[in-house]
Formats: C-alpha cells, structure tokens, sequence
C-alpha cells in the first residue's frame, strides 16, 4: 500500500496529530494525519516559503498542494486574502477544511489534481511542490500557473537545490521569460516569476 501524500488514498490508516504553531506573527491549531505531508511539523522549506512571501492585503491567492493548509490558512490570516487551496489528496482535503474552521479562516478549499478543476485568475500562485511525484508533476505546477495568473501576477515556489531547483528554475524562465531567487536558506529556495 502506498503512502504518497501527493496521491489519494482514503483506505490508509490515520495517525491524527495536532500541531500548534506560530505563522506569521499568529498561533494555528493545525490537525495533520497519516498520507500528508509532513505530518509532525511544519516543513522548513514552507516555514521559508512564508518569509519570502511579499503579498498585498486582499490579493486573490491560489495554493496549489496545499497539504492540511499550513501556507494558505496563515497567509489568508495575515493578510486578509481571498485564499483558493487545492490538493488532489482529499484526507489533505478535509484537514484543511478542518483548520480553516478550527483557526475561523475564510477559504475556498476543493480536491483538484493541480489545476484541473481551478477557474479564474489570481494574483499570486504559490506552492511547496510534491517533489517525490517527480520533475514532470513539478513542472506542471510552474507552467500550469500561467493562465491562473493575472497579469503581473508571480508564482513563487520552494524546492531544495538538491531537489531539482536549477531545472525549476529554468522551466520558470522558459515559461515566463523571468525567474528571482528571492531566498535562499539551508538549500531551500523560493523562486519567483512574473507573468508579464
């Protein structure tokens, strides 16, 4: 049986915790569970994610992988975003929506594999991509942003140099003619584009 937090599989035994932490100036009551990821803490390289991130009060935010919700719960909270998370993991699914109403957060949670089932446009795209589903599905997260972006809207991932940030990186610049490194820390990076 497998235990790929980036596939759906609600057969898989649960193993609930529950995390508190501080995100973003804030404390969060996170349930986490068996078949997501990282499940006993929040990541490093979301935690460095959320200190690059430079958001605009209210902008339209789409997370895409969002896991239980750990970046787009405690960006829609510290910014007073209209946050949009998708995961094609539907227990990450229910966690979310869980934490959401846990922490009285407002936002619009669905099952989507990555962008399938996403209308509309948004300011910002984020995402700490499921690495271990591979370089194509990575990929696919950078170039599928682009028509979710308005214009001059950024997408801004995390990938670990030893995780693929080089090609990351590049596919960025292929798709959007521009990538930043805006952050680098412990082998993390958080790259951005820019959809002109």
């Amino acid at each position: 049986m497998s235990n790929m937090y980036f596939e759906n599989n609600p057969d898989l035994a649960h193993d609930i915790h529950e995390l508190q932490v501080q995100l973003l100036g804030h404390n969060f009551r996170l349930r986490t569970d068996a078949g997501v990821f990282s499940k006993k803490m929040v990541d490093y390289g979301s935690q460095v994610l959320l200190s690059a991130l430079e958001v605009d009060e209210g902008a339209r935010l789409l997370d895409v992988g969002c896991g239980y919700g750990p970046l787009g719960l405690s960006l829609a909270k510290a910014y007073q975003l209209e946050v949009t998370m998708v995961d094609i993991n539907n227990r990450a699914i229910e966690l979310a929506k869980w934490n959401a109403e846990k922490n009285g957060i407002q936002a619009t949670i669905f099952q989507s594999d990555l962008y399938q089932a996403v209308q509309g446009q948004f300011d910002a795209v984020i995402s700490n991509p499921p690495i271990r589903a591979g370089k194509t599905v990575v990929h696919q997260v950078i170039t599928g942003a682009k028509e979710h972006l308005k214009s001059g809207g950024r997408l801004t991932i995390v990938i670990q140099k030893k995780q693929g940030a080089p090609s990351a990186k590049a596919k960025m610049e292929e798709t959007y003619g521009n990538c930043e490194i805006i952050k680098k820390d412990k082998g993390y990076y958080i790259l951005e584009s820019v959809k002109e």
